[in-house]
């Protein structure tokens, strides 16, 4: 295999399906690119990818090359960060992850004061469940990431480190019926259909078999929008509806403290892996803001 030229424009081709639409993508001619994948190819000495009327498929031994060529790919891009950083972080780019709730207070936060300080750093942040993080984070994709460390703690491929805990609230519109039933029952809540965002299976088993979420959403923007404009109730960390109920736009189920499970955020990354000087850098801002946080 010459370079990693041939590896970008196989991944540009994966992702696309269509050589013209691959080809306008990487900045090459159709010919070029159909070459540089024969090159790869031969190299290889396998058949890659099927081509159709309509596009491409890739083949076993294509599968098996995306997934390797994604990493080596991520790590190239990690090291030319690592190296253009260290020092003075005056370039270069940090890409990170957060779940849904982190995402909506602790991490935006965090990012605003590193893009202050450190303008010309690019930071891409991938907002999605911890499980599809954690795959992320493995493949290289991200460095780190921010979410719900229930399911993760333990995990030898990892290196979790805890952050302050929130209690959990269910809320719902600030004029919804549940607001007038006092004392208000878990039973009560089973009349109105619960949204949510991927729950771990603590959080799924505190609340019952019967109190299960029936709209699931890994964006909690939509989830709020959602609570505010109908009779749908959810549950979230305090930390990130605290702002909503104190001007009235969402109000806190009347429960008993300790009907919802509180939160467990934690910062992740690769075990035995060092941090950036970026991710580093975004991980001390983290560590800062949540222990000056006044919820």
């Amino acid at each position: 295999m010459n370079d990693l030229r041939q590896l970008r424009h196989f991944v540009a081709l994966a992702e696309h399906g269509h050589f013209a639409r691959a080809a306008e993508a990487v900045h090459l001619s159709q010919p070029a690119l159909s070459r540089s994948i024969q090159a790869l190819e031969s190299g290889l000495g396998c058949r890659l990818l099927d081509r159709h009327p309509r596009g491409i498929s890739l083949t076993a031994h294509g599968e098996l090359v995306l997934e390797h060529a994604r990493r080596l790919l991520a790590g190239s891009r990690a090291l030319s960060n690592a190296v253009s950083q260290l020092g003075n972080l005056a370039s270069g780019e940090l890409r990170l992850g957060a779940g849904p709730y982190p995402a909506a207070r602790l991490v935006p936060q965090a990012m605003g004061a590193f893009a202050e300080r450190h303008p010309r750093v690019r930071l891409q942040l991938s907002i999605d469940n911890w499980q599809q993080l954690r795959t992320r984070l493995l493949n290289d994709e991200i460095e780190l990431f921010v979410a719900d460390i229930r399911e993760l703690s333990g995990d030898p491929l990892l290196d979790v480190e805890p952050l302050r805990s929130h209690a959990g609230k269910l809320f719902c519109h600030p004029r919804h019926p549940l607001l007038q039933r006092v004392p208000l029952r878990m039973a009560d809540l089973l009349e109105y259909p619960l949204a949510a965002t991927q729950l771990p299976e603590e959080v799924m088993a505190a609340l019952g078999a019967d109190f299960q979420p029936s709209i699931q959403c890994d964006n909690f923007m939509v989830l709020k929008e959602l609570v505010s404009t109908s009779l749908v109730i959810s549950l979230a960390p305090w930390d990130v509806i605290a702002q909503d109920v104190a001007s009235g736009r969402l109000a806190p189920l009347p429960l008993q403290p300790g009907a919802v499970q509180h939160s467990a955020y934690g910062i992740v990354s690769r075990a035995g892996h060092s941090l950036s000087p970026g991710a580093a850098e975004l991980r001390r801002l983290l560590l800062a803001q949540e222990a000056t946080a006044e919820l």
